[in-house]
């Protein structure tokens, strides 16, 4: 049961005669019960809340920051209208416009849109819906919540997807289209041509060339059906927040624009999300399939405040990747975690696949390192100075083991990552 404001004006009201015209008990036991009358009265009167039937409808998975509507059906079987207040609750993540007024005449139905614009990803699950049905003299309602379930999965936002044209442009020169075709280590032989001026020497046919009148060379393209394996570290390092996000999010979003270009280039992508154990895995998706796979599997992924098992990372991608890859590792580069854990087993993982390792970086540090304000400012930069060393001695450690590296800040990281796989497909090292 709720009262409203009517009800308490009314007792206002009430106070005043009794203050005037009845100053005894008896007043005040007569304004009360006709007032406790007026509030049973319009109780029974009042349409059931409890016998009211809903069911839902609408979008079931939206990019973060999107807009999204779900819609909830509200039927009353009963024999009296139900009007008043109803709360459709999510969690305040979920951005929903939750409060509605209704009104549903006996033995009908009414829909009722609730608004969403999730500022999280993952699963957003609906809360009870509540329903306040107010009697008809407006002073007391019938209240009563039911369990209408209903999930929408926030998807990462994939803000990377505009560097995806540009990539496919170098893509399709690396692949011949525009008659750009290169050797390398990793590439496949495509066709004979004449001898130019520049072409390498070593990719002359000199059988060919005997049979010919002229020199002619072999031309190659990069090779397709390359396996690339995507490792999220959604340990510790991983929950660090850049701007408004942690650097988990800006790690997904460059897993997806190199998902994307990788899928264009021919090449099979797989993704393992992993911190102690192996929290999330796409396997086998391929084409236009993949991007959804993916997306799906990373939307629910949340950092871990536990240090990453680099020894139980590098036995999984082992143990589920047999020939040769590119595997693109996307963590910190923090001096301590790749000691203790990424380090001592780094060459296992570089014996047998080719390694990439991305981080996201702070621009705050860059900014701190230019300070000169004042002593605090002096002390700042000082922090940022030793941080930024440590990562370049990291870096350099990593690069002297085969590995290459992409240190950039969040919005640079996805083309700055996109680019350095072009240049392993170019050189012939995938």
């Amino acid at each position: 049961m709720a009262v409203t404001g009517r009800l308490g004006l009314l007792a206002l009201f009430g106070a005043l005669v009794v203050g005037l015209l009845l100053p005894s008990a008896t007043g005040i036991l007569v304004v009360g019960a006709v007032l406790l009358v007026l509030v049973v009265a319009d109780l029974v009167l009042a349409g059931s809340v409890r016998a009211l039937r809903f069911s839902r409808s609408g979008d079931t998975s939206v990019r973060l920051g999107e807009p999204c509507e779900v819609t909830l059906v509200v039927a009353n079987p009963g024999r009296r209208p139900v009007r008043g207040q109803l709360r459709d609750a999510w969690p305040p993540s979920a951005g929903a416009s939750d409060r509605h007024a209704v009104r549903v005449p006996a033995g009908e139905r009414r829909a009722l849109v609730t608004a969403l614009r999730p500022t999280r990803r993952g699963d957003r699950t609906a809360a009870r819906v509540t329903v306040r049905s107010v009697g008809p003299l407006g002073l007391a309602a019938r209240q009563g919540s039911h369990a209408v379930p209903w999930t929408v999965r926030v998807l990462p936002p994939f803000h990377s997807r505009k560097h995806l044209p540009s990539r496919l442009a170098r893509l399709q020169q690396l692949d011949g289209r525009n008659a750009v075709l290169i050797r390398g280590q990793g590439t496949e032989f495509d066709s004979l041509r004449e001898y130019v001026i520049g072409d390498d020497v070593r990719s002359i046919d000199w059988r060919a060339t005997a049979r010919a009148a002229d020199v002619m060379v072999r031309t190659w393209r990069p090779e397709r059906d390359r396996h690339v394996v995507l490792v999220l570290d959604t340990g510790r390092v991983s929950a660090g927040r850049v701007g408004d996000a942690p650097r988990l999010d800006a790690a997904m979003d460059a897993a997806l624009l190199l998902a994307a270009l990788a899928t264009r280039a021919g090449d099979r992508v797989d993704l393992l999300a992993y911190d102690r154990r192996l929290r999330a895995a796409v396997q086998g998706s391929s084409g236009a399939s993949l991007l959804t796979s993916l997306v799906n599997a990373m939307a629910p992924l949340e950092p871990s405040l536990v240090e990453t098992d680099a020894r139980g990372m590098v036995a999984e991608v082992l143990r589920r990747t047999r020939r040769r890859a590119l595997v693109v590792l996307l963590t910190g580069l923090d001096a301590a975690p790749l000691e203790e854990g990424l380090f001592p087993v780094l060459s296992t993982l570089t014996g047998r696949h080719e390694l990439v390792v991305a981080s996201v970086a702070d621009p705050r540090v860059a900014e701190m390192l230019k300070a000169r304000g004042d002593a605090e400012a002096v002390y700042d930069a000082a922090s940022a100075a030793r941080t930024t060393a440590e990562r370049q001695r990291v870096t350099e450690r990593l690069v002297r083991h085969g590995v290459s590296v992409v240190d950039a800040v969040p919005e640079e990281l996805p083309p700055a990552l996109a680019d350095r796989y072009l240049a392993l497909k170019a050189a012939g090292r995938l």
